[in-house]
């Protein structure tokens, strides 16, 4: 029995199963909710929307995924110190069906935003102990490691290919709450899956927090908890008083504190006397990685804020007989990615020891992901404000920055677990969260600047935004030779 649970999912232990379908579901429910997102919030009333202002729904857009991988770093710890990655995925897991269901519901401003704060609180709490369960499944001599996590990363961008369709057909069917319902459910499934599956088939080791605070030193993170807390409330209170409560201030406030929080992780680490002379070599050796990734995640996550107002805006819904819909457009990210991933698993294991380092996959990267955007100016050229542009652009854009995203995105995890000081080695995982996290807290600002139906200002955003990525690139790649050493054998 034991032979079978261990080998019963595509050779893979049945535990992984569980967290495949976990996962599935929770993306599913949250690239499902993404999708409309944006449209619930600036249609007008009379057409089931909030009636927002557009830039100030993009700004929310941006500063919403910011939050979700902030909390991430939140959940690390709670399942390290208190609670375990079991308990704490499921949790989270309730609290993001809540918060869907909180949308799903005609409660206008407010469902909007206590959705955005259970959902950011339980994306936080389950998405990096999901993560950090797969790995649990395997011994370190397991040569299935690889194997199992490329399978639970396929069971992720399954449920974020299918998710925008289904949840966009429920919005035109019936309407936006109906569309966000439908992603509650998707949760639902997973708790269901999660619940019962995961009594047979997760270790029940994963019970059990891996550094639980005890005594003083758990009396004292209380304690600091509370301070923030009250904090928190005194700025709201002030903020309220002084009539400067709204939405846009919040969205200042959190952009900075997306930013200044990895300054501050990383000027702790340098200094920490745990680190080894070694570990902050790496560590510095990590910094250039982590802003260009930083840059690489500002540009791809314009994707369902920027680009999601383009389709909507700017392109040829009605195109070769085909009746498409801006949500949609949601489904080429994951599509590209179950395209490319098994290629790129193929050319690194066929280059072997003549790959490329991390910081070349990293620069190379930012140049295909500048050309994403310039790609886009072309049909642009010429085209008169009511003019339209050919869906295909955007199906080439996208085609072109994920091949950024595989150049970056796994290299860049894998980049961080062998750079990361021993002391700080889950903390570092929350660094390169807090990497998407600055990306779109910088992405809250910038959105501000484009407008969709103007073709000039279009050009400007995309060129500008194309030329600062690839300039970023090119510098990066003139560091190479000096963060090959700093990274003290580790490639």
């Amino acid at each position: 029995m034991e032979e079978k649970k261990n080998r019963g999912f595509f050779g893979q232990p049945l535990g992984l199963r569980t967290l495949f379908l976990t996962e599935f579901w929770e993306r599913f429910s949250y690239y499902g909710m993404r999708a409309i997102l944006l449209f619930y919030m600036y249609y007008a009333i009379d057409k089931g929307g909030l009636g927002m202002n557009q830039v100030t729904a993009a700004s929310v857009m941006s500063i919403y995924g910011s939050l979700v991988y902030m909390s991430s770093v939140v959940g690390g710890i709670i399942s390290d110190r208190f609670m375990g990655p079991r308990k704490t995925v499921f949790w989270g897991g309730v609290l993001i069906m809540f918060g869907h269901i909180a949308l799903s519901l005609p409660f206008g401003q407010t469902g909007l935003f206590v959705s955005i704060g259970l959902i950011t609180i339980g994306t936080g709490l389950l998405k990096p102990n999901v993560s950090e369960m797969v790995g649990g499944l395997y011994t370190e001599q397991d040569t299935r490691r690889d194997a199992g996590f490329s399978i639970f990363v396929m069971g992720i961008n399954l449920g974020s290919l299918i998710a925008p369709q289904a949840v966009n057909m429920m919005w035109h069917h019936y309407n936006f709450h109906a569309g966000f319902s439908l992603a509650a459910i998707g949760m639902f499934f997973g708790l269901i899956v999660y619940w019962f599956d995961g009594r047979k088939y997760l270790p029940k080791e994963s019970f059990q927090a891996p550094d639980p605070l005890r005594g003083e030193e758990r009396t004292k993170f209380i304690r600091r908890a509370i301070y923030v807390i009250v904090a928190v409330v005194i700025i709201v209170v002030i903020m309220a008083f002084t009539n400067s409560l709204t939405v846009n201030n919040f969205i200042n406030i959190l952009s900075a504190l997306g930013i200044l929080l990895p300054v501050g992780y990383f000027v702790v680490m340098l200094t920490s006397k745990k680190v080894t002379k070694v570990e902050r070599s790496r560590v510095i050796a990590y910094i250039p990685l982590f802003i260009a990734a930083a840059i690489f995640w500002a540009i791809e996550e314009q994707g369902s804020v920027v680009l999601a107002l383009f389709a909507a805006e700017q392109t040829q819904l009605n195109f070769a007989g085909l009746q498409l819909s801006a949500p949609q457009f949601q489904m080429l990210n994951p599509f590209f990615i179950i395209i490319y991933s098994p290629i790129f698993a193929w050319l690194w294991l066929k280059l072997g020891k003549r790959q490329p380092s991390s910081p070349s996959k990293f620069w190379i990267g930012l140049v295909f992901t500048a050309v994403s955007y310039f790609v886009i100016i072309i049909p642009l050229m010429g085209l008169s404000p009511a003019g339209k542009v050919s869906p295909l652009w955007l199906v080439l854009s996208w085609g072109i920055i994920e091949i950024g995203e595989m150049l970056i995105s796994p290299v860049g995890l894998s980049a961080t677990t062998k750079l990361a000081p021993k002391a700080f080695a889950s903390q570092m995982m929350g660094m390169w969260f807090l990497a998407d996290s600055a990306g779109q807290a910088a992405n809250a600002q910038l959105v501000k600047l484009f407008e969709p139906g103007n073709p000039a200002n279009e050009i400007m955003f995309f060129g500008i935004t194309g030329a600062v990525t690839l300039v970023a690139g090119i510098i990066l790649a003139l560091l190479v030779p000096k963060i090959k050493p700093l990274m003290q054998g580790v490639n």
